[in-house]
């Protein structure tokens, strides 16, 4: 498995990683037996880095990584924890909430959840416009002082939260969506972080399987539990625009010797040394044709006939609802 390292000041890390939400219903139910069958296979490939929520799942999450690495393993994983997100009993998203006094209570039951004593990079998941970046940071860093973390992360912030941030404690990462069809932080976030050595940690690489190349039209309907079925980029003409995005890749892809997903997954890195992917897999089969996009090297003329497959600008939809939109610092 190839290493990097996160930033100038995080810690060194698998060239991909793994994004643990899937497997707690955030796109419809999900197999545990295969959840932790896919992370042990992950483990097994060299991958180190374990991306997860406090808020996925509600806790469900966390405690299935914690059983996960029982019996020794902890010391083979990274663990990246996101915090701040208030749910209610019905799975509502009621705010967020990134105060001290919230963010240490939250630390505390993460650490229970996973069996750990610690955590590698903790981050807030949203900004909360209710609290200065640098009182959430300051907070953080008294976790670091404590050891009860080791690094701290910023999530889906922009450019000048990013720098407020930085001048409060080193950063090691920020995590954002980034794929060939969610590309906005290239104009101003992603030049800011190189300027500061910090790294990216991209989710979304597969536009939450819509680019993947397995996706079929209306797929999340009356999936209980799937949020994609209300997302923007998965709705009626929307959803038509973005699948003909993907056959676009896929035929870029086949004529090279890739799948879909392949081409999509190994054009991230392809971007950037500092950019490591997250690889949302839950089930084994779709973690071994990620970690195959690690054997891929894209040419300048294969970057550019993928580029001319889905140009910059060209996915159809927000990311989100516009409601979840309101909450992205990254996107103002």
């Amino acid at each position: 498995m190839q290493r990097m390292t996160l930033g100038k000041t995080g810690p060194e890390v698998s060239r991909f990683g793994l994004g643990c939400m899937g497997m707690s219903g955030m796109y419809g139910p999900s197999d545990r037996a295969e959840s932790l069958a896919t992370i042990d296979a992950a483990l097994e490939a060299g991958v180190t880095l374990l991306d997860t929520g406090d808020f996925y799942g509600m806790g469900h999450n966390e405690m299935l990584i914690g059983e996960a690495l029982k019996g020794g393993r902890r010391d083979k994983a990274l663990l990246s924890v996101k915090f701040g997100a208030q749910r209610d009993p019905a799975g509502n998203w009621i705010g967020i909430d990134c105060s001290p006094a919230a963010l240490k209570t939250a630390l505390s039951y993460t650490l229970q959840r996973l069996g750990t004593d610690y955590i590698d990079i903790y981050r807030p998941a949203r900004l909360d416009p209710r609290v200065p970046i640098e009182e959430t940071v300051g907070a953080i860093a008294d976790m670091v002082k404590a050891g009860y973390v080791r690094h701290i992360g910023l999530s889906e912030v922009g450019a000048e939260t990013i720098r407020r941030a930085a001048a409060v404690h080193p950063i090691a990462d920020l995590q954002i969506e980034y794929s060939l069809v969610s590309r906005s932080l290239e104009d101003k976030i992603l030049p800011t972080c190189r300027e500061l050595g910090i790294g990216i940690t991209a989710y979304g690489v597969l536009s939450r399987g819509l680019i993947s190349g397995h996706w079929k039209q209306a797929a999340a309907n009356g999936v209980a539990g799937d949020f994609r079925s209300e997302g923007p980029r998965f709705q009626g003409d929307n959803e038509a625009r973005n699948l003909a995005l993907a056959g676009a890749l896929g035929k870029v892809a086949e004529a090279k010797g890739m799948t879909t997903a392949q081409a999509a997954i190994a054009w991230v890195p392809a971007q950037g040394e500092d950019i490591m992917p997250l690889i949302g897999a839950r089930r084994r089969d779709r973690l071994a044709e990620a970690l195959g996009a690690l054997d891929l090297v894209l040419t300048a003329d294969d970057l550019a006939e993928i580029e001319r497959a889905v140009p910059k600008g060209s996915a159809a939809g927000s990311r989100y609802q516009e409601a979840q939109m309101a909450h992205l610092d990254s996107e103002k």
